[in-house]
């Protein structure tokens, strides 16, 4: 009699509409939109939602370490540790400098960036999938690299200069984009998954794919191949941060007339005293190859008390440069003059050619283009010796100087007969 019970129960059980998939009865409570998309599409809700015998509410998030994502992806979580996740460059930078002021400045100003889940870049909700370049410009835009890749450049903070085109909700200036991106190439073309699970900043460098042509003068010059990145003559611009200003409010509010600045939230206001889009400066990176560099940051704090006097005006708390790596790459490359004669771009501006008197503002610094009081973090600037060995006129010099030219102006036909 027992078996005939059974029998009769597992009848009854597939005649029933209980008796569906998986991730049906899980719909039966979470409701019919929780379908899966892409290629996960074939897949029952407990591959993802259950991991160790514990349920997942959020599988991809980072505070489980993804476990419901690294149980097939194993070793992704990896990606935590390195600098989408740690955050650890930047928190450093804030301990240096604005932290010094406002221990809590990181919590208010710095909070909303950062890899917090595997659906960051790879879609929200079910929808998942292979990050697409929007993904990757969600983070990646203002002045953190990638956003040039696609032709933009961060406008002025002031309200006035929020015009034009937006992206995420920020406006940008339009600018000449990559040539990789003009030729269809994405973000993982060079930036593999591989590649971000070892900390490695790409998968790819110049030399897989590109060989130097010797019908090219540049590549011709030993020097250059020995001692230059590629980006040192290829990148056509960079936009470049000089002098990073926080105010921050006694009052918790910002106050007029400070009120057309970006305002960060918690009292504080943002400023910027120059924004450049041109030839980045040159100094030597961390393998001691001439690279282009930027100021991250020249920071400088001000208090203000509720009656607009400042307790602490235009203190600079750094002066940190970076070697890094433009993605704005062109064919072809500056003229001579560009390194050759521009002390400027090396951070040694002559005191006759400044423009900026940044002394009789208050700013600590001569000149945000002299290295004096100023440093390179993962590299150095290019020292006194090495800078009279490239600007020194020898016949070399002279004769591929004359070559150049020679490129750019056509032959002239005869006058008269001979």
């Amino acid at each position: 009699m027992p078996w005939m019970i059974r029998f009769i129960v597992a009848c009854w059980c597939l005649a029933s509409p209980l008796s569906v998939s998986a991730a049906d009865q899980c719909r039966l409570c979470h409701g019919p939109s929780r379908t899966l998309s892409g290629v996960h599409r074939a897949l029952a809700c407990v591959a993802c939602h259950r991991a160790n015998g514990t349920v997942l509410e959020q599988p991809a998030s980072r505070t489980n370490g993804s476990a419901g994502c690294v149980q097939c992806h194993r070793g992704y979580q990896r990606m935590y540790a390195h600098a989408m996740g740690s955050r650890s460059k930047e928190r450093a930078f804030i301990a240096r400098s604005f932290g010094r002021m406002d221990r809590s400045f990181e919590q208010k100003n710095c909070s909303g960036c950062h890899l917090q889940g595997c659906t960051d870049c790879h879609g929200s909700g079910h929808a998942i999938g292979r990050p697409a370049a929007a993904a990757c410009s969600r983070c990646h835009k203002g002045y953190f690299v990638g956003w040039d890749y696609f032709g933009r450049a961060p406008r002025e903070e002031h309200e006035r200069y929020q015009r034009g085109p937006q992206q995420q909700g920020e406006s940008y200036l339009r600018m000449l984009p990559d040539v990789h991106y003009l030729r269809g190439m994405t973000c993982n073309d060079c930036h593999s998954m591989q590649s971000l699970i070892r900390g490695e900043p790409a998968a790819k460098g110049c030399s897989d794919c590109h060989r130097p042509s010797p019908k090219v003068l540049e590549h011709r010059i030993a020097a250059h191949l020995q001692k230059l990145t590629c980006t040192a003559c290829h990148a056509a611009w960079a936009a470049q941060e000089y002098g990073t200003f926080y105010l921050q409010f006694e009052s918790g509010q910002v106050e007029a007339p400070f009120t057309a600045l970006h305002r960060t939230g918690n009292g504080y206001a943002k400023s910027v005293y120059l924004r450049r889009q041109d030839l980045p400066p040159l100094g030597l990176n961390s393998q001691g190859k001439l690279a282009p560099i930027r100021p991250q940051f020249i920071a400088y704090y001000t208090r203000l008390a509720q009656n607009g006097t400042a307790r602490v005006e235009n203190r600079l708390l750094a002066a940190e440069w970076h070697a890094f790596t433009p993605h704005t790459i062109q064919r072809g490359s500056a003229l001579c003059d560009a390194c050759h004669d521009n002390p400027r771009r090396f951070l040694r501006e002559r005191p006759q050619d400044r423009i900026y008197d940044l002394t009789k503002d208050g700013m600590t610094l001569a000149s945000f283009w002299d290295r004096q009081g100023q440093t390179i973090i993962n590299g150095s600037f290019l020292d006194e010796a090495a800078y009279r060995r490239l600007t020194s006129r020898t016949a070399d010099y002279t004769r591929y100087y004359v070559e150049k030219w020679k490129n750019f102006v056509p032959p002239v036909a005869a006058s008269s007969r001979r």
